[in-house]
C-alpha cells in the first residue's frame, strides 16, 4: 500500500472512531487559527482580543433587575463567557452560530469573560 493511501485510511479511521466533540473542537481551532484570530487559551485578563468561535449556549439572565444575555463562546481551545449587559434579546445570537468577537478579556468567578463584545455573525453557522 502506498504511503499516501495508508495516510488516507489512517485519517479516515480516526474520523470514524474519534469523539465527535473532539473533532469539532479541532476543526473550530483550525478555522480560527486560519482566520488570524487569537486563541482563547492564549488570551489573558486585560487583553484586547479578536476571536472566532461558536456559541454553545445562550441565556437571558434578569439578575437583580438588570437584564443581560450570557453566551458560552468556544473557539476549539477554551470557553469564554460573553455578556451583553442591558439586553434581553439580540437577533442572531443563538446556540450554534459562529461569531467573530472583539473585546477586552476580564474575569468573573475564575472564568474568562468579555462584557458587551463587538460581534459579527459569520455565514458558515
Amino acid at each position: 500500500m502506498a504511503p499516501a493511501t495508508a495516510g488516507y485510511f489512517r485519517r479516515l479511521t480516526r474520523r470514524l472512531t474519534e469523539d465527535l466533540e473532539q473533532l469539532d473542537a479541532e476543526e473550530m481551532a483550525e478555522t480560527s487559527q486560519a482566520s488570524g484570530a487569537q486563541r482563547a487559551c492564549d488570551c489573558s485578563r486585560g487583553e484586547e482580543v479578536t476571536m472566532l468561535g461558536r456559541l454553545r449556549s445562550v441565556e437571558a439572565c434578569p439578575k437583580s433587575g438588570n437584564a443581560s444575555i450570557e453566551a458560552e463562546f468556544f473557539d476549539g481551545t477554551e470557553q469564554i463567557k460573553l455578556v451583553w449587559i442591558g439586553r434581553r434579546r439580540i437577533p442572531g445570537i443563538e446556540p450554534g452560530k459562529t461569531l467573530l468577537v472583539r473585546g477586552r478579556v476580564g474575569e468573573r468567578d475564575g472564568q474568562k469573560v468579555i462584557f458587551n463584545p463587538y460581534y459579527e455573525l459569520r455565514g458558515d453557522s
